[in-house]
């Protein structure tokens, strides 16, 4: 398994856009393969930055829904959010390997 880790620095004025983005690529990981972790946002007092994670069962399955950018209508759509917007100021993308409650093997 892969996690996807996004740091996001938001428009702390335009969460509500970004609040809808979210919701659009939550639906667009699950659809496609992958299992949508949730969005983390500000909470308390004044801040910009957000988190997402989500995983794959594989790099190459992560690739396939990748495959995806630019060319779907709905990741289109969904990416038509962001832009319009100015929600998303700028992002970072990270991959790791879950280490999860239960696991029996920690190699």
């Amino acid at each position: 398994m892969i996690t996807c880790v996004v740091h996001y620095t938001i428009d702390p004025g335009k969460v509500e856009s970004f609040e809808r983005f979210a919701l659009e690529w939550m639906r667009l990981v699950d659809k496609h393969g992958g299992r949508h972790h949730g969005y983390f946002l500000p909470g308390e007092g004044a801040s910009d930055k957000a988190l997402a994670l989500f995983s794959f069962d594989s790099l190459a399955a992560y690739e396939r829904y990748r495959a995806l950018f630019g060319k779907d209508p709905e990741f289109v759509a969904a990416d038509r959010i962001r832009d319009e917007s100015g929600c998303v100021l700028r992002y970072e993308r990270t991959f790791m390997r879950p280490l999860l409650p239960g696991a029996d093997d920690a190699s």
